[in-house]
Protein backbone atom coordinates (compact mmCIF):
# COMPACT_ATOMS: atom_id res chain seq x y z
CA UNK A 1 0.00 0.00 0.00
CA UNK A 2 1.12 3.74 -0.38
CA UNK A 3 1.98 5.81 3.34
CA UNK A 4 -0.77 8.92 3.81
CA UNK A 5 1.81 11.59 3.72
CA UNK A 6 5.71 12.47 3.10
CA UNK A 7 7.45 15.35 4.28
CA UNK A 8 9.05 18.11 1.85
CA UNK A 9 12.65 16.46 3.30
CA UNK A 10 11.42 12.85 2.34
CA UNK A 11 10.65 14.54 -1.34
CA UNK A 12 13.70 16.17 -1.66
CA UNK A 13 15.49 13.50 -1.07
CA UNK A 14 13.87 11.08 -4.16
CA UNK A 15 14.93 10.79 -7.43
CA UNK A 16 14.47 13.77 -9.88
CA UNK A 17 11.84 12.64 -12.74
CA UNK A 18 10.51 14.68 -16.11
CA UNK A 19 9.08 13.64 -18.85
CA UNK A 20 11.35 12.68 -21.62
CA UNK A 21 9.00 11.46 -24.59
CA UNK A 22 7.95 13.75 -27.64
CA UNK A 23 6.68 17.11 -26.63
CA UNK A 24 3.92 18.60 -29.55
CA UNK A 25 3.59 22.46 -29.30
CA UNK A 26 0.22 22.93 -30.85
CA UNK A 27 -0.90 26.27 -31.98
CA UNK A 28 -2.91 26.34 -34.91
CA UNK A 29 -6.33 24.17 -35.61
CA UNK A 30 -4.51 21.94 -38.41
CA UNK A 31 -2.25 20.92 -35.91
CA UNK A 32 -5.16 20.51 -33.47
CA UNK A 33 -7.12 17.95 -35.70
CA UNK A 34 -3.75 15.84 -35.45
CA UNK A 35 -3.23 16.00 -32.52
CA UNK A 36 -6.96 14.93 -31.17
CA UNK A 37 -7.14 12.38 -33.64
CA UNK A 38 -3.84 10.98 -32.34
CA UNK A 39 -5.10 11.25 -28.58
CA UNK A 40 -8.39 9.38 -29.39
CA UNK A 41 -6.71 6.35 -30.09
CA UNK A 42 -5.44 6.25 -26.12
CA UNK A 43 -8.11 5.22 -23.39
CA UNK A 44 -6.75 7.37 -20.43
CA UNK A 45 -5.25 10.84 -21.02
CA UNK A 46 -2.72 12.78 -18.66
CA UNK A 47 -4.82 16.28 -18.38
CA UNK A 48 -3.47 20.01 -16.85
CA UNK A 49 -3.96 23.52 -17.70
CA UNK A 50 -2.12 26.72 -16.95
CA UNK A 51 -3.63 29.84 -16.50
CA UNK A 52 -1.74 33.42 -16.24
CA UNK A 53 -2.45 34.72 -12.79
CA UNK A 54 -4.73 37.70 -12.33
CA UNK A 55 -3.63 40.06 -9.89
CA UNK A 56 -6.80 42.13 -9.85
CA UNK A 57 -9.63 41.20 -7.45
CA UNK A 58 -12.24 39.37 -10.09
CA UNK A 59 -10.42 38.95 -13.47
CA UNK A 60 -10.06 35.83 -14.30
CA UNK A 61 -7.66 34.95 -17.38
CA UNK A 62 -8.58 32.38 -19.74
CA UNK A 63 -6.59 28.83 -20.00
CA UNK A 64 -3.42 30.18 -22.05
CA UNK A 65 -2.15 26.62 -22.44
CA UNK A 66 -4.07 23.19 -21.83
CA UNK A 67 -1.55 19.84 -21.96
CA UNK A 68 -3.10 16.33 -22.49
CA UNK A 69 -0.37 13.21 -22.66
CA UNK A 70 -0.03 10.15 -23.33
CA UNK A 71 2.73 7.30 -21.90
CA UNK A 72 5.17 8.54 -24.22
CA UNK A 73 3.86 11.81 -26.23
CA UNK A 74 2.00 15.18 -24.49
CA UNK A 75 0.30 17.78 -26.44
CA UNK A 76 0.79 21.10 -25.08
CA UNK A 77 -2.78 23.12 -26.55
CA UNK A 78 -1.98 26.92 -27.07
CA UNK A 79 -4.52 28.57 -26.12
CA UNK A 80 -3.24 31.84 -25.67
CA UNK A 81 -2.55 31.77 -29.41
CA UNK A 82 -5.75 30.06 -30.58
CA UNK A 83 -9.24 29.85 -29.40
CA UNK A 84 -10.09 26.20 -28.05
CA UNK A 85 -10.86 24.17 -31.21
CA UNK A 86 -13.97 22.06 -31.81
CA UNK A 87 -11.75 18.89 -32.32
CA UNK A 88 -10.50 19.27 -28.36
CA UNK A 89 -13.94 20.43 -27.03
CA UNK A 90 -15.61 16.88 -28.75
CA UNK A 91 -12.63 15.30 -27.56
CA UNK A 92 -13.00 16.83 -23.60
CA UNK A 93 -16.58 15.64 -23.57
CA UNK A 94 -16.53 12.00 -24.79
CA UNK A 95 -17.10 9.92 -21.82
CA UNK A 96 -15.37 6.87 -23.22
CA UNK A 97 -11.99 9.08 -22.90
CA UNK A 98 -11.10 9.09 -19.07
CA UNK A 99 -8.90 12.45 -18.70
CA UNK A 100 -6.99 12.22 -15.38
CA UNK A 101 -5.96 15.75 -13.81
CA UNK A 102 -5.17 17.00 -10.27
CA UNK A 103 -7.37 19.64 -9.00
CA UNK A 104 -9.54 19.98 -11.06
CA UNK A 105 -12.61 22.41 -9.75
CA UNK A 106 -10.65 25.21 -10.63
CA UNK A 107 -9.23 24.30 -14.32
CA UNK A 108 -13.22 23.46 -15.40
CA UNK A 109 -14.13 26.64 -13.80
CA UNK A 110 -11.43 28.66 -16.11
CA UNK A 111 -12.85 26.38 -19.06
CA UNK A 112 -16.27 26.71 -18.73
CA UNK A 113 -15.51 30.61 -18.23
CA UNK A 114 -14.26 30.41 -21.67
CA UNK A 115 -15.71 27.80 -23.71
CA UNK A 116 -18.83 26.25 -24.29
CA UNK A 117 -17.25 22.92 -23.04
CA UNK A 118 -19.26 20.01 -21.66
CA UNK A 119 -16.77 18.29 -19.63
CA UNK A 120 -17.19 14.33 -19.55
CA UNK A 121 -15.02 11.49 -18.73
CA UNK A 122 -12.82 13.39 -16.07
CA UNK A 123 -11.16 11.88 -12.96
CA UNK A 124 -9.88 14.05 -10.72
CA UNK A 125 -6.50 12.45 -9.16
CA UNK A 126 -7.07 13.92 -5.69
CA UNK A 127 -10.51 12.11 -4.86
CA UNK A 128 -8.49 8.36 -6.30
CA UNK A 129 -5.34 9.60 -4.18
CA UNK A 130 -7.77 9.57 -1.00
CA UNK A 131 -9.75 6.33 -1.89
CA UNK A 132 -5.78 4.87 -0.95
CA UNK A 133 -6.20 6.88 2.46
CA UNK A 134 -3.27 9.22 0.59
CA UNK A 135 -3.74 12.75 2.24
CA UNK A 136 -1.04 15.03 0.84
CA UNK A 137 -3.07 15.56 -2.31
CA UNK A 138 -0.80 18.36 -3.91
CA UNK A 139 0.55 16.74 -7.31
CA UNK A 140 4.53 16.71 -6.40
CA UNK A 141 3.66 14.98 -3.36
CA UNK A 142 1.46 12.45 -4.60
CA UNK A 143 3.98 12.16 -6.93
CA UNK A 144 6.45 11.02 -4.44
CA UNK A 145 4.33 8.66 -2.44
CA UNK A 146 2.82 6.81 -5.36
CA UNK A 147 5.50 6.61 -7.61
CA UNK A 148 8.65 7.61 -5.54
CA UNK A 149 10.13 10.28 -7.54
CA UNK A 150 10.00 14.50 -7.27
CA UNK A 151 8.86 16.19 -10.13
CA UNK A 152 11.28 18.71 -12.32
CA UNK A 153 9.95 22.05 -13.01
CA UNK A 154 11.66 22.97 -16.31
CA UNK A 155 9.23 24.92 -18.53
CA UNK A 156 7.91 22.97 -21.48
CA UNK A 157 9.06 19.92 -19.60
CA UNK A 158 7.37 20.96 -16.53
CA UNK A 159 4.03 21.93 -18.60
CA UNK A 160 4.74 18.49 -19.91
CA UNK A 161 5.23 16.52 -16.58
CA UNK A 162 2.33 17.60 -15.10
CA UNK A 163 -0.45 15.97 -17.43
CA UNK A 164 2.01 12.61 -18.11
CA UNK A 165 2.30 12.68 -14.10
CA UNK A 166 -1.61 12.55 -13.24
CA UNK A 167 -1.46 9.39 -15.89
CA UNK A 168 1.50 7.97 -14.25
CA UNK A 169 0.04 7.99 -10.79
CA UNK A 170 -3.22 6.94 -11.83
CA UNK A 171 -2.18 3.97 -13.37
CA UNK A 172 -0.07 2.88 -10.24
CA UNK A 173 -3.03 3.75 -8.46
CA UNK A 174 -5.31 1.28 -10.76
CA UNK A 175 -2.66 -0.86 -10.98
CA UNK A 176 -2.93 -0.33 -15.31
CA UNK A 177 -0.11 -1.97 -17.04
CA UNK A 178 0.32 -0.33 -20.30
CA UNK A 179 3.47 -0.67 -21.66
CA UNK A 180 4.80 0.92 -24.80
Amino acid sequence: MFVSEISSEELHSLTLTRFEGKIHLIDHRFAAELAVNRLRSYPVLGFDTETRPSFTKGQVNRVALLQLATPNEAFLFRLCKMSIPQCLLTLLADPNILKIGAALKNDMDVLKRSTKIKPCGFIDLQDVAQEYQIKNLGLAKMAGIVLGVRISKAQQRYAATDAWMCYRIYEKLKGINNEE
